[in-house]
């Protein structure tokens, strides 16, 4: 159980805590944000002394621990920083950036997995013990499980979405149509000397956009990646292909622009693989 709550804390901590003026200056609020990991950290470290009936060291379970996953926390995301300063990716290399983004979670979640078998006796063979056939967890360990798997598929997945995407152009945001209007003007006697009619002809191209709702755009992403996690979960696919015709009709008009019908195709299933993939990770630790 304190395992998935210092997991918890530390997804609460980087993506609700941490708002998008401090991830662009990352540099300039780094002790800000390390301060909402050791409030975090230092939260469920508490808790989990109070509430234990055991008399407990509160130097091997609160005092080294807290510092083991600060201290290493703050490194991470130095060397981070730093890299990302010195490389200085381009907009069209969200791939690399996306690998960073990864790797950077990664690291977190595994500095929490050592902290607590290192101070806190929690082996990580009991963690592999979750994945064998028979297990069951307790329904409050299911409860914190099935928590992280929705913050994982509302707003870690939409960051890892972002990121992989990259920004994209105004005109690809709000594309709504292309129209063209052609005007033919006749004239019988266009000049004294002339013979025969002549006239005038003119085309006008007009491409219409629409004000982009963010906020809306990421509401869907989340509702759709939950609806794909739950019919994934009860094994529910063939529906899941109804979510994805259903999406494919609003944006009809808007596939005309191939740039942004590829940016549609690419959200679109990146979004059902990682429903999908959450979801079968979700049965298979709870059934």
């Amino acid at each position: 159980m304190l395992l998935l709550c210092l997991i918890l804390a530390h997804l609460i901590a980087d993506f609700y805590l941490q708002t998008d003026e401090m991830v662009k200056e990352k540099h300039k609020n780094i002790k800000k944000h390390i301060m909402h990991h050791f409030l975090m950290t230092a939260f469920i470290l508490s808790g989990f002394l109070i509430f234990h009936f055991k008399p407990m060291n509160i130097l091997s379970y609160f005092i080294f621990p807290l510092a083991f996953i600060i201290v290493s926390h703050f490194l991470i995301d130095i060397v981070k920083i730093k890299l990302l300063d010195t490389l200085k990716f381009s907009n069209e290399e969200n791939l690399k950036r996306l690998s960073f983004f990864l790797l950077d979670q990664l690291l977190h979640l595994g500095m929490i997995i050592l902290a607590c078998q290192l101070f806190i006796d929690i082996e990580f063979t009991k963690i592999i013990d979750v994945f064998k056939e028979g297990y069951k967890i307790s329904p409050i360990n299911a409860g914190l499980f099935l928590i992280i798997i929705v913050i994982l598929t509302t707003s870690v997945s939409g960051h890892f979405i972002r990121i992989l995407l990259g920004s994209l152009p105004n005109q690809l945001l709000s594309f709504e149509g292309k129209y063209s209007f052609k005007t033919d003007r006749q004239e019988d006697h266009y000049a004294i000397k002339s013979m025969g009619k002549k006239g005038l002809t003119e085309e006008y191209h007009y491409t219409i956009f629409s004000k982009h709702d963010l906020s809306r755009g990421k509401l869907i992403g989340y509702i759709e990646r939950l609806l794909v996690l739950v019919l994934t979960f009860y094994s529910a696919y063939p529906a899941i292909g109804f979510i994805v015709a259903a999406k494919s009709i609003a944006r009809f008009k808007q596939m005309d622009d191939r740039d942004w019908a590829e940016y549609f195709l690419l959200g679109t299933l990146t979004s059902m693989f990682i429903g999908i993939s959450l979801g079968l990770l979700l049965r298979e630790v709870l059934t």
